[in-house]
């Protein structure tokens, strides 16, 4: 008998922001796989009998294969990301390892879909998004170049753009590139928002347009929003005009 693996998407931070999908499924797991900061998220759904596997940043592909080395076991297992599983998570890594197993040693999975830092940046905005595209501006796994084109593919559309990892430690100026990119088809007033743990106890909304963006404003875990042609401030929210 093969056990069954859920990928499972936390949501951005808050537990009020969490499917009842994803706590039930986390709750019910024998073991519980994530990056330790992930693992922490989720703690008031873990119980003691529950085996914790807690994971390092950059160890995505062991934390996936310890998963369904689990599941295929027999065991259930939850392995957890913040925001959407989907999107910039997990679910991809193990969706493949999955694919890899002959199918009659192929566990039960299921991804679990969580509230990405997209969409509920946008939904303390107001309504900026509309037609819009996220992209991640770290080049850990891919080269800059590739993430630098499709910035500059993106920036002659009318798409608002949901930038994911734009900064960190080691990585300081991607996110001042990219906004130069940008800036060589926008108007140097498009309204850009700095939205930084979105839901948690220290969330931080900064309002500034795309001439005026600082990077160093900027932390790991800032979603930076910027808005299309048609998005305008009515209000005190920030919103795209639909059929224009």
């Amino acid at each position: 008998m093969t056990g069954s693996l859920a990928i499972v998407g936390l949501g951005p931070g808050t537990a009020a922001w969490r499917t009842a999908r994803a706590e039930e499924v986390v709750r019910d797991a024998e073991v519980v796989v994530g990056y330790g900061p992930y693992v922490d998220q989720c703690a008031d759904l873990l119980r003691p009998e529950q085996r914790i596997e807690r994971g390092t940043m950059g160890a995505e592909e062991e934390r996936a294969t310890i998963a369904l080395a689990e599941a295929a076991a027999g065991r259930r297992v939850a392995l957890v990301s913040s925001g959407d599983a989907g999107i910039f998570g997990m679910a991809a890594l193990a969706l493949r390892a999955a694919a890899a197993l002959p199918e009659d040693e192929r566990p039960a999975v299921e991804v679990v879909p969580g509230i990405t830092a997209a969409t509920a940046a946008a939904a303390r905005l107001g309504a900026p998004l509309g037609d819009f595209a996220t992209v991640s501006l770290s080049d850990v796994l891919e080269p800059w170049e590739k993430v630098e084109a499709r910035i500059a593919a993106l920036a002659a559309t009318d798409l608002a753009l949901a930038l994911y990892n734009p900064r960190s430690r080691t990585r300081e100026w991607q996110l001042g590139r990219a906004r130069d990119v940008l800036a060589e088809h926008r108007d140097p007033a498009t309204p850009v928002a700095l939205v930084t743990d979105v839901g948690r106890d220290d969330e931080r909304i900064e309002h500034t347009t795309l001439a005026d963006l600082d990077p160093e404003r900027v932390a790991m875990r800032t979603l930076v929003l910027v808005a299309g042609p048609t998005a305008e401030h009515v209000g005190p929210w920030l919103v795209t005009a639909r059929g224009r």
